[in-house]
């Protein structure tokens, strides 16, 4: 698929915003606020401006549709875990974020963006296991790869995985970076095998 073409169409409040229906297949983009979801976006449709990239983090606040083809949308949503907003905030967006995976048929395919200066934390793992409840695909992308050596990134990767081992299911975990580049292959052949499903 052809990612270049790819336009905005609607940014939503919630699910019930959205223009579903039983021909349309989504995959989405979740993660902490200053993951890296909007920069990736731009990467994966070589386009500067079409996600809204802020060095002040928590700026995507709603569900952000994007058509790549006819019927067939990357959604960038809200980011989670920003200190700096008010507790209500922070719980209306988990909701929101819930309801959308819970709820709603069309997605097919989740990416979960992690800085790699962080670790997974518990709400990341409820998404996981939402994820998987829903049989939903899952990809987790390391972002901000760039900012390690090598090697670091070989021992986060690593690490990662093993965390990740206590669930029974299995969990792709790749390193990413939207200034290198590092492992855009592999999300355009995950994003072109979910979008056919």
């Amino acid at each position: 698929m052809n990612y270049n073409s790819t336009r905005f169409v609607i940014s939503a409040p919630s699910i019930k915003y959205l223009p579903l229906n039983s021909n349309t297949t989504e995959v989405a983009f979740i993660g902490r606020s200053n993951s890296g979801k909007s920069s990736l976006l731009n990467k994966l449709t070589n386009q500067k401006h079409l996600a809204r990239t802020s060095k002040n983090p928590g700026c995507t606040k709603l569900i952000n549709l994007f058509e790549v083809i006819h019927n067939k949308y990357l959604v960038d949503l809200p980011g989670y875990g920003y200190a700096k907003t008010s507790k209500k905030n922070r719980n209306i967006w988990k909701n929101i974020l819930i309801e959308y995976i819970k709820n709603n048929n069309n997605l097919k395919g989740l990416v979960l963006l992690v800085d790699i200066k962080t670790s997974i934390n518990d709400f990341d793992e409820e998404i996981i296991r939402l994820a998987n409840k829903g049989n939903i695909f899952l990809l987790i992308l390391l972002t901000k790869a760039d900012k390690l050596s090598l090697s670091q990134q070989k021992l986060k990767l690593v690490t990662t995985r093993e965390i990740l081992s206590k669930f029974i299911f299995s969990i792709q975990v790749e390193l990413f970076s939207s200034i290198k580049g590092i492992g855009i292959d592999t999300i355009y052949q995950k994003l072109n095998v979910w979008f056919q499903k």
